[in-house]
């Protein structure tokens, strides 16, 4: 009985052929711009008999496997003497086009002409791969005849290449399905509610449809929304899985819930993702050949790695990346990346679905089709989304640009003058300290951006000799590459703003609403779990989150009982003109808070006002220890906070922490490892000009703007961090909610219905 695996043409045909070192950052950023242009720029020279983007697939044996290919070559282009030539595209930011190609560029075209020679019965045909230059636009042709003899000899070859990794990846799915056949709920019952929202997620998967669910904290959401899915994928309606995450925090409960179902007997390749800069083993993180030992030659031993790895393991954590990075010398950010192409789940941060300048861009659309995406915290999307959608630029650097390389690169130095200039210009129309704000995107500025990313590309390729390589300039151009990006995405949803003050200019192209984008971002995926606590109103979320008329929405009851909470309100204002005057009274409740014995959070809005009332808290008795919140704190001192709230200590701990921040989501301190938590105000954003646009933006689109733009986003911080008390069925404590509006309309109709039985604070 012969196995059978599919794969895309280019994933085949890297995994064989491609070799040598992994490149700078900035020129795949640079192709990643141009090469839909190129392509599109090339196909308009075609003649009416050619045609574009042809899809392809075929079966190729090889023994007992049969592996199925499939791709979409650039081009097929039918001569006058009736012959056919397949044509493979590819751009380049390099300084000079390649005089030979490269051999997996030619592999990628080999296949291709093979599959078309298959269907088409034919006995040869021409094979193309041209190159085109991202900055000069010059192409340069390559060509070969092609027999159908020696097409099928190259693809059998290439086959019988990868079939060792196809076997151990056919053997792993195998086992990975048997185990899941046998996998029971890794817990002896489902709280209350927990069956109901596995259910769902199960359901939607098996539709393929989206849900978005609110359910409370404390109910075990990790495990019920990865439960489901990991059936799914035995079952054949799955083939791979994401859990996606704003903060590590999450990211290790998910770990730690696949951790748990290996005990119980799951076999499944899961990989977690860490930032670059963070997996980085050069302290100076600099990329390239030249300067790390670990991307020299990376392609020419990535296989051996890989294959090393997924032989001996199935959960693949920093820890694990790390030791198999240092095993073979490979980068272990690129291993972690190339292993998250083949493995059956990956646990990463948002980004590399929904943000377009870090997305798994090499991930194949068939692929897309059998995977669910779990996203976490899935109201933290909602201004994650417009962080990534929008771009800004400041005018300093330009300046200082055009003055550093003026004797060493004069059109480098004139291109960032000529974007300096335009920033003048902008700075006269705004006033010294004032603002502007269009509803279009700048007209000229495109074309000046251009100009000095394609200086900017060939200095960081060809630097001057004897100067620095960078010398801040990389920088920059990854920043005017985020905004030409964001040119192309710019329509009704965006509006352009600017500030001008202390000597400088700054430009944002802001995203207003990114429902549209985190659609088209996760477009082709079988379906996306939107899950969070705090997803209310969840009318509000699905507006924002970009949800269609046939998802589905489900609110799952707390399945704790209203008597684990003491709910109380103290009816203090803590707005901003207020807060000299609010210190006292909230001194006062703290101070009556902890004369009972325990560990207690209270979280402010902001630092400054954090350490105001910190400074004037005076204990009630010498038994009482406090901490309070760093700004930018090391993962060290995260978990030094945490591990002081211990169970069963001699003295009262009461630790000062800021609303929204590290410590008010995805912590978990059950038991007598929280007593009470106090939340200081509504959480509303700081006022300012990004919050006012949102404001007129929603409330000229016949929504309530003030709620969408302040008050939704506020009280989410509150129910997060209120959320931190009750964890199991066995927890209780207090919860104070400091600030008179809580008495008040929507805040009131806001608060979760197990908090609303509260009482009054005189």
């Amino acid at each position: 009985m012969s196995s059978a695996l599919s794969i895309s043409v280019r994933a085949l045909v890297e995994h064989v052929y491609k070799s040598g070192s992994l490149e700078s950052g900035f020129r795949s950023a640079a192709a990643l711009v141009e090469g839909t242009r190129i392509h599109q720029s090339i196909q308009r020279q075609y003649g009416e008999n050619d045609k574009k983007e042809v899809y392809l697939s075929t079966e190729i044996p090889c023994g007992r496997l049969v592996l199925a290919v499939f791709g979409r070559c650039d081009g097929l282009l039918l001569s006058q003497d009736g012959g056919l030539t397949v044509e493979e595209i590819k751009s380049t930011g390099g300084p000079e086009l390649p005089e030979e190609g490269r051999e997996v560029h030619w592999a990628q075209a080999m296949m291709y002409a093979y599959m078309i020679l298959l269907e088409q019965s034919l006995p040869g045909m021409r094979v193309r791969l041209t190159y085109v230059h991202t900055g000069t636009g010059e192409q340069r042709s390559l060509e070969r005849q092609v027999t159908f003899a020696e097409a099928e000899a190259f693809a059998h070859g290439t086959v019988a290449a990868y079939a060792p990794y196809a076997a151990l990846l056919i053997s792993h799915a195998e086992q990975r399905d048997e185990s899941i056949r046998r996998l029971e709920f890794p817990f002896p019952s489902y709280r209350t509610g927990q069956r109901h929202l596995a259910g769902a997620v199960y359901k939607s998967v098996a539709e393929g449809v989206n849900l978005f669910a609110q359910a409370p904290t404390g109910i075990g959401k990790t495990i019920s929304t990865l439960f489901p899915s990991i059936k799914a994928v035995g079952e054949g309606l799955l083939q791979s899985l994401f859990y996606l995450t704003a903060k590590t925090v999450t990211r290790m409960a998910a770990q730690d819930a696949f951790a748990l179902m290996k005990e119980r007997g799951l076999h499944m390749h899961t990989v977690t993702l860490t930032a670059k800069e963070k997996a980085c083993f050069r302290e100076e993180g600099l990329c390239g050949p030249e300067h790390c030992p670990f991307a020299d030659g990376y392609y020419d031993r990535i296989n051996g790695a890989l294959m090393d790895m997924l032989e001996a393991e199935t959960l693949m954590d920093r820890s694990v990346l790390e030791a198999y990075a240092r095993k073979h010398m490979v980068c272990p950010f690129e291993l972690s990346l190339d292993a998250a192409y083949v493995s059956d789940a990956v646990i990463c941060d948002y980004n590399y679905v929904f943000d377009p300048r870090i997305s798994l861009k090499r991930l194949a659309e068939e692929r897309k089709k059998n995977t669910v995406l779990l996203v976490d915290e899935a109201h933290n999307l909602v201004d994650r989304g417009r962080e990534m959608f929008s771009a800004s630029l400041r005018k300093a650097p330009f300046l200082d640009l055009k003055r550093r390389f003026k004797g060493r690169n004069r059109a480098l130095s004139a291109a960032a003058g000529e974007v300096n200039a335009w920033f003048i210009a902008l700075r006269k129309s705004c006033g010294e300290g004032g603002s502007g704000v269009w509803e279009r995107c700048p007209e000229d500025l495109p074309e000046l951006l251009e100009r000095f990313a394609h200086e900017a590309e060939h200095e960081l390729i060809r630097p001057s000799p004897g100067e620095p390589e960078e010398d801040g300039l990389l920088d920059v151009f990854y920043e005017v590459q985020g905004m030409l990006r964001t040119f192309k995405l710019y329509d009704e949803r965006y509006v352009t703003y600017a500030e001008a003050g202390r000597g400088d200019v700054f430009l944002k192209l802001f995203n207003l609403d990114p429902s549209h984008l985190l659609t088209q971002s996760s477009k082709g995926f079988r379906s996306r779990i939107l899950f969070s606590a705090t997803l209310s109103p969840m009318h509000y979320y699905r507006d924002m989150l970009g949800a269609g008329e046939d998802d589905y929405s489900l609110a799952v009851p707390s399945p704790f009982d209203r008597s684990q909470w003491d709910v109380a309100v103290l009816p203090v204002s803590t707005r901003y003109q207020d807060r000299e005057a609010s210190v006292a009274p909230l001194c006062r409740a703290l101070e009556d808070m902890t004369s009972r014995k325990g560990n207690y959070l209270v979280f402010f809005p902001s630092y400054l006002y954090m350490q105001t009332v910190f400074d004037a808290f005076t204990p009630p008795e010498a038994g009482v220890r406090t901490l309070i919140q760093g700004s930018g704190m090391t993962e060290e001192e995260r978990e030094a906070f945490l591990a002081a709230f211990a169970p069963d200590q001699e003295e009262t701990l009461l630790g000062f922490a800021v609303m929204g921040g590290i410590f008010s989501e995805g912590i978990d301190l059950p038991g007598d490892r929280l007593n009470g938590v106090m939340v200081v105000g509504v959480g509303l954003p700081q006022l300012g000009l990004e919050r006012n646009l949102l404001r007129d933006y929603f409330t000229s689109r016949s929504n309530n703007g003030f709620d969408y733009a302040y008050v939704y986003p506020g009280m989410c911080k509150v129910l997060q961090a209120g959320g931190r008390l009750i964890r199991s069925e066995s927890d209780t404590g207090t919860i104070i909610l400091a600030d008179d509006r809580f008495l008040r309309h929507p805040y009131d109709w806001l608060l979760p219905e197990e908090w609303r039985d509260y009482r009054v604070l005189g």
